[in-house]
C-alpha cells in the first residue's frame, strides 16, 4: 500500500464528511423530506448577465412579496427575523434590502421565503424545525405589484448531487489505495449510468413545477411584475483554483460537471421566466469571482468550512447584498 497516498485519502474522507454533515444540517427547516433541505441549487451558472428584458413603464414598488428557498431566506445571517424560526429568514437578505432601497413601508413588504423550500412548499404548508410555514403563495393578493421568486434548486435535488459527488470521490480514492484504478469524474459517470442524463431529467421536471408556480402567481396577482432570481456562482470558472479550499473532496473533473449542471438549472429558470412573461434576474454572471473559493473578503458564498456562525455552501451577508444590487438594477431598469 503506497505510503504517499494514505494522507490524501484521510484528508479526502475528512473533507467529505464535513461537507456531507455541513450541508445536511445547514438549515433549521425542511422541505418534503430531509434529503436535500437547505441546499438551493448552489451550483455556478454562466448564463449571460442581466435580466430577461420585458416592456417596462415605471419601476414597480409595493406591495412586494418575496418567495423562495434558503438562498432567498438567508439562514444564519444576522438579524434572523420572523416566524417560524426554522425558515432561517434574515432581515438582511436580498428581499429585505430591496424593500429598504425601494423605501417600502412595513405593510408593503412580506418575505415568506423559507429554507428547504421546494415548489410544492409554495402551495402548501411547509414543516420546519421551528414550526409550520404557511403556503408561500397565500401571501399574494390582487393588490401585489412586485414579486421575486427564487426556487427550483431543491426540486432538482442538488444537495444530493453534491453529497453524492463527495462520496464518489472518496470511493475512487480508496480504490486507488488497492490499485483498482478509478475514474477522473466518478460523479459524472454515476449520473450517466444507464445511458440517461439523470440530472438533466431532474432539471426538466423542476422546470414544469416552476412553470406551474409562475402561472399561479399570475392568477393570484395579475398586476404584479414578477422577477425570477437565478442562483449565484458556487464555483469559479477554473475548478483547479478551488483545490486550496476543497482539497480533493470532489474530483476536479466533477467540479466542471457541477458547473455544467448549474448552467442547465439557471437556463431552465430563464426559459420558464420568459415563457411566463416574467423577468429572469441572472446572478451567476455578476457573482463571478465571488464564489466560495474566493477569499473571505470577496466571496458571496461560504465554503464547506464557513466563517464562524455562517451556513456552509450558502450566501453570506455580502452575497445577499450583491444579489440585492442585481435585483434592484432589474427592477429599476
Amino acid at each position: 500500500m503506497p505510503r504517499t497516498t494514505r494522507p490524501t485519502v484521510v484528508v479526502t474522507a475528512g473533507l467529505a464528511a464535513l461537507l456531507l454533515a455541513g450541508l445536511a444540517g445547514c438549515t433549521g427547516g425542511g422541505g418534503s423530506d430531509g434529503s436535500d433541505q437547505g441546499f438551493a441549487g448552489a451550483l455556478p451558472g454562466r448564463a449571460p448577465a442581466g435580466a430577461t428584458p420585458t416592456p417596462t413603464t415605471t419601476p414597480p414598488t409595493g406591495p412586494y412579496v418575496a418567495l423562495g428557498d434558503s438562498y432567498t431566506a438567508g439562514p444564519k445571517i444576522d438579524p434572523q427575523v420572523g416566524e417560524p424560526g426554522g425558515c432561517g429568514r434574515s432581515g438582511a437578505n436580498y428581499p429585505s434590502l430591496v424593500a429598504k432601497a425601494l423605501a417600502l413601508a412595513p405593510g408593503q413588504f412580506r418575505d415568506v421565503s423559507c429554507s428547504g423550500a421546494r415548489t410544492g412548499d409554495l402551495k402548501a404548508v411547509q414543516q420546519t424545525d421551528g414550526g409550520p410555514n404557511p403556503a408561500q403563495l397565500d401571501a399574494l393578493t390582487p393588490a401585489t405589484r412586485l414579486v421575486t421568486l427564487g426556487i427550483g434548486g431543491n426540486d432538482a435535488g442538488f444537495m444530493q448531487v453534491l453529497t453524492e459527488c463527495a462520496k464518489d470521490t472518496l470511493v475512487e480514492a480508496v480504490k486507488g489505495l488497492v490499485d483498482e484504478g478509478g475514474s477522473a469524474a466518478p460523479c459524472r459517470e454515476h449520473y450517466a449510468s444507464g445511458g440517461a442524463d439523470q440530472l438533466r431529467a431532474r432539471v426538466d421536471e423542476a422546470g414544469g413545477k416552476v412553470a406551474d408556480v409562475l402561472q399561479e402567481i399570475r392568477r393570484r396577482s395579475p398586476q404584479a411584475r414578477v422577477y425570477v432570481v437565478g442562483y449565484p456562482a458556487l464555483l469559479p470558472a477554473d475548478p483547479v483554483s478551488c483545490q486550496p479550499v476543497l482539497g480533493t473532496t470532489i474530483a476536479a473533473a466533477d467540479l466542471g460537471f457541477l458547473t455544467e449542471k448549474e448552467q442547465q438549472l439557471n437556463g431552465m429558470l430563464r426559459q420558464r421566466a420568459a415563457a411566463a412573461g416574467a423577468v429572469f434576474v441572472d446572478t451567476a454572471g455578476p457573482s463571478a469571482g465571488h464564489d466560495m473559493c474566493a477569499g473571505e473578503g470577496a466571496r458571496w458564498i461560504e465554503p464547506p468550512f464557513p466563517a464562524h456562525g455562517l451556513t456552509p455552501v450558502h450566501p453570506n451577508a455580502k452575497g445577499e447584498e450583491g444579489v440585492a444590487g442585481v435585483v434592484l438594477k432589474a427592477v429599476r431598469g
